[in-house]
């Protein structure tokens, strides 16, 4: 099988069930960005990153492929690949675990730190955007809801998992003062 199939240089592309869209919709969007913090948490592994976060990681990174799918498929119906409850309930009990290790959070942070923290950080970011997008997607088509909670959580999570590396590793979280910058 060829990588490339020129289907889509005319700037379609081909969605679960034959359906084609344009590479400029917003669903192509949301799963591309769903994509991009997959490729950033494969980056972050190259990374010495602790066995517990790693397998977390590792989990996530299998997960992101079942939300790009549900998010890739345009009939509501399907019964395949959909991301449930019990994977939103599974990150909430993991930022529950390693929230219970962290100092309590006071002030608004700064990203930064350890690079493994920096990197998941990125990808915190990057899901944020893969959020907005099927948020705006859930405007005008039928998103599964449970792709918006299980998004809003790995955010949440890989906020909970830069600060446990920068902690872990004795750097101090940098702490916003909301004043302006004296540059």
């Amino acid at each position: 099988m060829k990588i490339y199939t020129k289907a889509g240089d005319g700037g379609d592309t081909g969605l679960q069930g034959g359906y084609r869209m344009s590479k400029a919709h917003p669903r192509i969007s949301a799963y591309g960005a769903v994509d991009e913090a997959n490729a950033v948490l494969g980056l972050v592994l190259t990374s010495p990153v602790d066995r517990d976060l790693r397998n977390i990681i590792n989990t996530i990174q299998h997960d992101l492929f079942v939300v790009g799918a549900d998010l890739s498929n345009p009939d509501p119906d399907h019964e395949g690949n959909r991301v449930s409850q019990e994977m939103v309930c599974r990150l909430e009990s993991i930022i529950d675990k390693l929230d219970s290790d962290l100092p309590p959070l006071t002030n608004f942070i700064l990203p930064g730190g350890d690079a493994v923290a920096s990197g998941l950080h990125h990808a915190r970011t990057v899901v944020r955007r893969a959020e907005t997008t099927a948020v705006l997607l859930s405007q005008e088509a039928v998103v599964n809801p449970d792709c918006l909670a299980y998004l809003n959580r790995l955010s949440d999570l890989l906020f909970v998992a830069a600060r446990l590396v920068n902690f872990r590793r004795g750097i101090s979280d940098t702490i916003w003062t909301g004043q302006k910058s004296k540059l």
